[in-house]
């Protein structure tokens, strides 16, 4: 607990916010030791930072606007992180998709904002591992949707396994052929390359990449430089790199490098 605590409110909510800012995610009962008041103190305290936007009000506790979340945040908690750098990930997207177009989708809060833009595309077959997203796509926009994976993965609200399907005719396994992949990641480094923090959510974004012809990356400036649990595959696995702002010199140079695209509002 800290020796000191500010007698006025607002002097509290303001090194509360600091406090979060830097452990990145806490709970109720962590910050009423720490500041020695009640927890419902705390949690009216958190409320009204969520509601002034300076951190993300989650389940027991809160966690910062610029972490990277945990595996498993909730979906409904990360959703709510960099809103406006996802909508223009998403609107950029699009550009990228033609009409009879099929398209693997991978699970995230990212390609999540893509499935509302999606409507304005006709005749698209999706297949997916979110159990959110064919709920959020404009049927018009669609032919057919398809679930891939098989464990599922409530956090996040996706499922993780094979990308194919069971043969109708009991001959085995086939598998899934697209014309473009569209993959949220939790990281995008020079060296590293793309990673995220569960190890089978590697292991199926990867195989969705090999199954496509071409791959586009979707990754918010906050993933820059920087290297989570589980390596997807190297900057070269992408044609596509979507992101809200022009990466850091040696990342866009590594990119570069790689022949991957640089999509960006400026670009």
């Amino acid at each position: 607990m800290e020796d000191a605590h500010p007698r006025l409110p607002a002097g509290r909510k303001s090194r509360i916010a600091t406090y979060i800012a830097e452990a990145g995610q806490v709970t109720v009962a962590d910050l009423a030791r720490r500041f020695g008041v009640s927890v419902d103190t705390i949690r009216r305290d958190l409320d009204q930072l969520d509601a002034e936007g300076v951190l993300i009000r989650t389940h027991g506790g809160a966690m910062s606007t610029s972490a990277i979340p945990w595996h498993d945040t909730q979906l409904d908690d990360r959703t709510r992180l960099r809103p406006h750098e996802k909508d223009t990930i998403a609107r950029l997207a699009v550009g990228l998709v033609d009409d009879g177009s099929v398209l693997l989708i991978n699970g995230g809060t990212t390609t999540l904002a893509l499935a509302s833009h999606l409507s304005e595309r006709r005749e698209l077959i999706i297949a997916t591992n979110s159990l959110v997203i064919p709920t959020s796509i404009n049927p018009e926009s669609c032919r057919d949707v398809y679930m891939i994976g098989g464990h599922i993965r409530l956090s996040g609200r996706v499922a993780i396994g094979p990308v194919s399907f069971s043969s109708p005719n009991g001959g085995g396994q086939v598998a899934v052929q697209a014309d473009l992949a569209l993959l949220g990641v939790g990281a995008v480094d020079a060296e590293g390359g793309f990673s995220t923090t569960n190890l089978a959510e590697a292991m199926m974004i990867a195989q969705m990449a090999q199954q496509s012809r071409k791959v586009a990356i979707l990754a918010d400036s906050s993933k820059f430089n920087s290297r989570l649990f589980a390596t997807i595959g190297p900057l070269s696995l992408a044609d596509y790199l979507i992101t809200d702002t022009m990466p850091p010199a040696p990342l866009l140079t590594a990119l570069h490098e790689h022949e991957v695209n640089v999509i960006t509002p400026e670009r």
